[in-house]
């Protein structure tokens, strides 16, 4: 199976439309297969008094400013949903409570994704395994006891699920990723496991990851890693996504499948070097 690839715009754009178009275009270029954003229902994430709370952002002197900020409405969300057809990537978005996930119903996207923070809502999930549609579960953060129930909940539901190994520090340090997970979790689970890092190493952790049998990739982008925001210095600036996928594209070809035999090139080479002395 292909190697799947997600951009994680998530809220790198910065509540601005043009530059989520840009991240877009980068994305599809480069050659992911989808981009992913977040969508939140600030008024359910947050209390009252946390979203009253100062922080100084663009939009404003609270979180409630910075929040909003962040967040797209359905005619935005509309056209990034037209602008990705139109691009040919996929795209969806991490729900972080019902009413999210009930808006982001309402474009069909082909896949979903619980992000390490939801594996603790139980309603939610539930919710997204009743789609049915495909869905990456981000283990950050998380127990085996707590993947255990998000598995059964998707495996009574007949959903079809892969789970992907995360650490949730942001920015990661590269020797924290625990890359091991990958292969414990695919074996644990009987399912496919893939990898959504966080690191500012752009290549090395998720070459490793692929290396370990990782059946996807997800990764946050941006335009600069020093623009404002919480997940900018964890991202790839997109002036190296090309390079990055065509990386971790080759991994499989060059892993090859394991069985010592002799090539046709490999041949050649023998006939004209191959020294024999027998007792």
């Amino acid at each position: 199976m292909e190697l799947f690839l997600i951009a994680e715009i998530g809220i790198n754009h910065n509540g601005d439309l043009g530059l989520a178009k840009q991240l877009i275009t980068s994305a599809s270029n480069a050659g992911f297969d989808a981009v992913k954003f977040q969508k939140r229902n600030i008024n359910v994430v947050y209390s009252k008094d946390f979203l009253d709370s100062p922080r100084e952002s663009p939009w404003g002197n609270t979180q409630r400013d910075q929040k909003e900020g962040l967040e797209f409405s359905f005619k935005e969300y509309e056209e990034i949903d037209k602008f990705c057809r139109n691009k040919n990537i996929l795209w969806s978005a991490s729900t972080w409570d019902i009413d999210s996930q009930g808006f982001i119903q309402k474009f069909n996207c082909t896949f979903n994704k619980v992000a390490s923070p939801m594996l603790g809502h139980i309603p939610l999930l539930k919710l997204i395994a009743s789609e049915q549609k495909k869905t990456f579960i981000s283990t950050g953060m998380a127990t085996l006891n707590e993947i255990d129930i998000a598995v059964e909940i998707f495996r009574n539901a007949d959903c079809p699920f892969e789970l992907m190994h995360c650490n949730s520090t942001y920015p990661m340090k590269d020797e924290d990723a625990n890359l091991l997970c990958i292969p414990m979790l695919r074996d644990r689970y009987a399912c496919q496991v893939g990898y959504s890092g966080h690191e500012t190493s752009l290549i090395k952790v998720c070459t490793a990851a692929v290396a370990l049998g990782a059946s996807s990739l997800e990764r946050h982008i941006t335009l600069d890693r020093a623009m404002y925001g919480s997940d900018q210095a964890a991202s790839i600036e997109t002036n190296a996504l090309l390079s990055f996928v065509q990386t971790v594209r080759a991994i499989p070809a060059i892993l090859g499948n394991g069985k010592k035999v002799i090539s046709e090139a490999e041949s050649k080479t023998r006939d004209k070097l191959r020294i024999n002395v027998s007792e």
